[in-house]
């Protein structure tokens, strides 16, 4: 496994002090605590009123503005004052750069929603699945082989936070993505993987002509039918209702653009290479397919590579207990695996997204 900058520099030494690294490691001991008591701070509104009052405020101020005990205020201050969040001068509380961030920073609140309501209580679990190569969390929800399959029956509050943790990451790049791909006037797309229309109805959004069909689950598509019934060109969303798992389901032929999108990662190396390998036999030599994944070694900011490596546990725990956010070159090798060639590499899409262009090799 190699690494480039600025995963390099990061993750090939160890550059703590002793000091620093045992405090990550009491960090580390107590990080379910850490989670929901800043999870509280926001909730309750503690870290916003603080935002709001520059000059700070007492413990007292602040249990009776935001109507809780003084005693549980206390407690969240004290806790949030050494986790770093807030700061203490003169008996006064004001909020710190790392609790601003966790206010305002998007990508935090979405990561801190989807962790607390798709991921807390199934990482419990996460041993079993390491052992037995199944999502054994995902039974906090229900009995299904993976969490794709009971998905529209996931409590609305978890469907909520999942779908804006999939939705933030992917449509920031759609965009990019699409001046991309529709450059030689395109009109036939395959979306493999569709999910609840996302892409399909920017593509048809973006170009009047284009012919967008979704490949995914039919419960997949009962969603995406009701996510795009009132968007405009909709009669040019198609669906295929397949289990893209089973070996013996082929590709359509015909089209002229193959699209993945944040669908590969849900798969395991070997469903990957039998999956791209289908793909690859319903491609002509014109065909052109886009991966569009989020690489944790390609990332421009180290932040993102942490970010993307502890999604891999979700993936452990709760979706299907064999697939991750990928190292790019082991999803190169299955591609090339598949009968495909790289023609092209497009990173820093969106956030943190990288396009691969394969042909048939």
């Amino acid at each position: 496994m190699k690494l480039e900058s600025p995963q390099k520099e990061m993750y090939s030494k160890d550059s703590l002090s002793a000091l620093k690294a045992q405090r990550l490691a009491q960090e580390i001991a107590f990080g379910p605590v850490v989670f929901q008591v800043s999870r509280l701070m926001l909730k309750f509104g503690i870290l916003e009123l603080l935002d709001n009052h520059k000059g700070g405020l007492t413990i007292d101020e602040i249990a009776k503005s935001c109507n809780i005990s003084h005693y549980g205020t206390q407690c969240l201050l004290e806790s949030s004052l050494t986790i770093g969040t807030v700061l203490l001068n003169d008996d006064k509380f004001t909020i710190s750069k790392a609790g601003w961030f966790l206010l305002n920073d998007k990508m935090a609140r979405v990561n801190l929603d989807f962790n607390h309501d798709v991921n807390y209580l199934g990482l419990f679990h996460l041993e079993e699945a390491i052992k037995e190569g199944k999502p054994a969390g995902l039974k906090v929800f229900g009995n299904w082989p993976t969490i794709y399959e009971g998905l529209s029956s996931l409590p609305a509050e978890v469907q909520d936070s999942w779908f804006g943790f999939d939705h933030y990451y992917s449509n920031c790049s759609f965009q990019q993505a699409m001046e991309i791909i529709f450059k030689n006037g395109e009109k036939t797309l395959l979306d493999v993987g569709g999910n609840t229309g996302r892409f399909a109805t920017e593509c048809v959004t973006f170009k009047n002509d284009v012919e967008v069909t979704i490949m995914d689950l039919p419960q997949q598509l009962e969603l995406m039918r009701e996510k795009t019934k009132d968007v405009k060109g909709k009669e040019r969303i198609h669906g295929l209702g397949v289990n893209l798992l089973d070996p013996k389901v082929a590709f359509p032929t015909g089209f002229e653009i193959m699209w993945m999108s944040q669908f590969l990662d849900c798969f395991s190396e070997e469903e990957v290479i039998s999956i791209l390998t289908r793909a690859c036999k319903g491609m002509d030599n014109n065909t052109k397919l886009y991966i569009m994944e989020t690489f944790w070694d390609r990332q421009r900011f180290e932040t993102a590579s942490y970010c993307l490596a502890q999604t891999s546990i979700y993936f452990t725990a709760m979706a299907n207990g064999n697939s991750k956010m990928y190292y790019s070159y082991d999803m190169f090798r299955c591609i090339e695996a598949a009968g495909l060639k790289i023609e092209a590499i497009h990173d820093g899409l969106g956030q943190g997204h990288s396009l691969v262009v394969c042909k048939k090799a």
